[in-house]
């Protein structure tokens, strides 16, 4: 072996020395992913090294993001005045779902309960369009939008022309872009949305250091949230384009109330660590008083939860355990995406085994071709635990929704599973109140058309091959690391 050849191989056993340790220290990411990391880094090296440092190591660093608002948090207490951000309505709560809002918002200040709220449950796409444009023409001063999805179709033209109209009727529009998912969309697009006078910014860009892209590069924008006036609030599962307007069944909530100035709160917390910028002072996007409009559930009371890598826990993730955890009934999720990480479907199965009534309802067909074999890899030790599998046909199932015991009920942006609970920005609404569960219960068993129940036998019977389960472990894998 010549000199080169040892340097070499001495700097590729450096660099995994490095890599490896980084990685077997790194206390937030999940311990199988730090071990399947491992691996790729010593089989793969180099090849391995530039997947984990795009993609493997943006878990819980709250260190790395605290600079970024640490601004924001001194701006507000100087600005705001404390009232907006009451004390915690934890009292407002059933006391045996107390220790739930008290886990929420010991994951981060912010997560307090507010009473005395309206909102309207929209599973419709044709509803959300019809709603969201009329509140749009009747917007006086502000409107933001943070969206997974904008489209470059039908129904994201129609908002963008909508918002052309009244950024020249004096209203401030400022758009929140999650670029890294529409690549499809030309530039052009929101360049002509910035020349019109609205503010566009991509939540990550390298002008914004590169550090901080490198740690966004994989850790998306999936919230879903428009605010108008700080009076009127959209946030859920539906983004804007023309699947969630015409095709797809989601979950969507439209809220009026002062929990809005939560969403608006962490609306700016997102934009200012991006670069935004205001033209007024702050108390001008924070009315103080936020008066709940008519709408089909009344004084309602709301905890808003915001999730992000920045965070220093799986905030989401911890309430869904709690849930199934502490279920006395019955817990009945939808969700799109099926590969949650291994505690909470240790807590799904564990529910089931104890007598829990735990119904899920997963699409048929897939979005995306990948997606389906990973969420079919989780199938059979969840029957086999006893949690009942609906399976829907017809339009996709987009929706992110959980009700239980009567109760709780979360409607909101995250799938089950590890991008969501380790990843992405995300924003869900647990909601405490007897009428909305049983409203909500009922729109899940409502669900008749095109979904069948999938038994263990139904399921071990099916044609398949010893390769497609080989697939799609290694795919639940994937989807598990990326």
């Amino acid at each position: 072996m010549n000199i080169v050849a040892v340097i070499f191989w001495g700097l590729v056993a450096l660099g995994d020395l490095c890599f490896l340790q980084h990685i077997l220290r790194d206390g937030n990411t999940d311990s199988d992913a730090r071990m399947i990391w491992a691996l790729l880094v010593l089989l793969l090296p180099v090849v391995g090294w530039g997947l984990y440092l795009l993609v493997g190591q943006g878990y819980r660093k709250p260190r790395e993001f605290d600079r970024l608002h640490a601004a924001t948090r001194a701006r507000f207490e100087k600005e705001l005045d404390p009232s907006l951000f009451p004390a915690d309505g934890e009292n407002l709560v059933a006391e045996a779902f107390r220790p739930l809002a008290r886990l929420l918002r010991g994951c981060g200040e912010g997560n307090r309960v507010f009473g005395g709220n309206a909102f309207e449950i929209i599973t419709s796409g044709l509803r959300k369009r019809e709603l969201i444009l009329e509140d749009i023409r009747n917007a006086k001063q502000f409107i933001h939008i943070e969206y997974f999805r904008f489209g470059n179709d039908k129904a994201g033209r129609e908002v963008r022309d909508l918002l052309f109209q009244k950024v020249a009727e004096g209203v401030e529009v400022r758009f929140l872009n999650n670029n890294m998912i529409g690549r499809d969309i030309p530039r052009s697009y929101f360049k002509e949305m910035e020349e019109a006078g609205m503010e566009v910014l991509p939540y990550t860009h390298i002008r914004n250091g590169f550090h901080q892209w490198l740690m966004r590069f994989n850790a998306q924008n999936h919230r879903k949230v428009v605010i108008i006036d700080g009076r009127i609030a959209y946030t859920g599962g539906m983004n804007l384009n023309d699947n969630y307007f015409y095709r797809w069944r989601d979950t969507h909530l439209r809220i009026t109330g002062p929990v809005i100035s939560r969403l608006e709160a962490s609306f700016l917390d997102s934009w200012f660590s991006t670069g935004g910028t205001l033209k007024h002072a702050l108390p001008w996007y924070f009315p103080a008083d936020i008066p709940q409009q008519d709408a089909p559930f009344k004084d309602k009371t709301l905890q808003v939860v915001t999730d992000a890598v920045e965070h220093p826990w799986p905030t989401t993730q911890l309430g869904y355990e709690w849930i199934l955890n502490n279920a006395k009934q019955y817990v009945y999720l939808q969700t799109p995406y099926f590969v949650p990480p291994v505690s909470v479907l240790n807590a799904l199965k564990g529910a089931a085994l104890r007598g829990v009534d735990v119904r899920l309802m997963l699409p048929l067909k897939m979005d995306t071709p990948f997606v389906g074999p990973a969420n079919q890899s989780c199938y059979e030790e969840c029957l086999e635990a006893g949690v009942r599998l609906f399976i829907r046909g017809g339009a996709f199932i987009h929706s992110k929704t959980l009700v239980a015991d009567d109760y709780v009920t979360i409607v909101g942006a995250s799938n089950l599973d590890m991008r969501s609970f380790h990843l992405n920005s995300e924003v869900n609404t647990f909601i405490y109140d007897r009428e909305t569960a049983l409203a909500s219960k009922e729109i899940f068993l409502s669900e008749k058309e095109n979904v069948e129940e999938l038994s263990l036998e139904a399921w071990r019977s099916r044609k398949h091959t010893w390769f497609q389960d080989v697939v799609a472990g290694f795919l639940r894998i994937c989807y598990r690391l990326l």
